[in-house]
């Protein structure tokens, strides 16, 4: 239609579930291009769910899942991964036997340009971006830290080259001092030009860093909007935002000087 820019991602009534039940009713979402949009709920209201609807790992029982305007619905994951959709789930799930070398390489699969010089590409791209990992390209994944672990989930996902970056509760686990840092990286990747999912029990920091959000309760969108308006909601405080802002305050102040110290891991 004249007038309005089609979205790089559309869902339009989506249901899905496991066995005989629905976790996921009447989903109806769109992301644009080059926007972080959020999806905030507790744990089980059905986030993953729908982030897995969107990569293929569950398909959709109703409903239709648009990509530019093209149905991707009957699609397998790795179809929907050579279009640009990546997908890092929750629990990282790196391969901890093997090293970083070989965790990023086998997140290229499925990129649309495979070559060897495209790979040294984007082996040098998230290596400027993951420092730490250029300093442990030989070393074994499972001998890293949990935020390490997730700094590699991460870079892996962005090994393919995607449009479209879904991150699954990119901070479970993370070490608090070393949360930010990612959401810090998150909101760069988005002023690079990346359109980024993000399902995150942490709602006051991924609000705080997203264009839009949705409010996801018993795998239905309770609400949404742009995240500005969502974080100001008094019934967003009141469910997922809590209070004692003064305390987190002094927590944060405290703590500066070291996150200082872990931000120079990822820049």
């Amino acid at each position: 239609m004249q007038g309005k820019t089609m979205p790089l991602l559309e869902l339009r009534n989506v249901s899905a579930g496991y066995s005989h039940a629905n976790v996921l009713h009447d989903v109806d979402l769109t992301l644009s291009k080059g926007e972080i949009v959020t999806l905030v709920g507790a744990n089980g209201a059905g986030k993953s769910t729908l982030v897995r609807s969107i990569s293929g790992v569950m398909h959709a029982r109703q409903g239709e899942i648009l990509l530019e305007g093209k149905p991707i619905t009957g699609l397998s994951p790795a179809e929907r991964l050579t279009l640009g959709i990546s997908h890092v789930p929750e629990g990282r799930q790196i391969f901890l036997g093997m090293t970083v070398a070989e965790n990023l390489r086998l997140g290229g699969y499925g990129a649309a340009d495979s070559g060897k010089e495209a790979e040294a590409a984007r082996l040098e791209r998230v290596c400027g971006l993951f420092p730490i990992l250029r300093e442990r390209f030989d070393h074994t994944a499972g001998n890293f830290s949990g935020g390490q672990q997730q700094l590699l989930a991460i870079a892996r996902g962005l090994m393919s080259g995607p449009r479209l970056l879904i991150l699954d509760e990119p901070s479970l686990g993370v070490a608090p001092l070393l949360v930010a840092e990612i959401f810090k990286l998150i909101e760069r990747l988005r002023d690079e030009g990346l359109t980024i999912l993000l399902a995150e029990q942490n709602a006051r920091q991924a609000l705080a860093i997203a264009d839009r959000g949705y409010v996801v309760e018993n795998g239905r969108l309770s609400m949404s909007g742009p995240a500005k308006e969502l974080l100001r909601s008094p019934e967003i405080v009141e469910k997922y935002l809590g209070t004692g802002g003064g305390g987190a305050k002094a927590l944060t102040e405290r703590s500066e000087p070291m996150a200082a110290k872990l931000g120079a891991l990822i820049r």
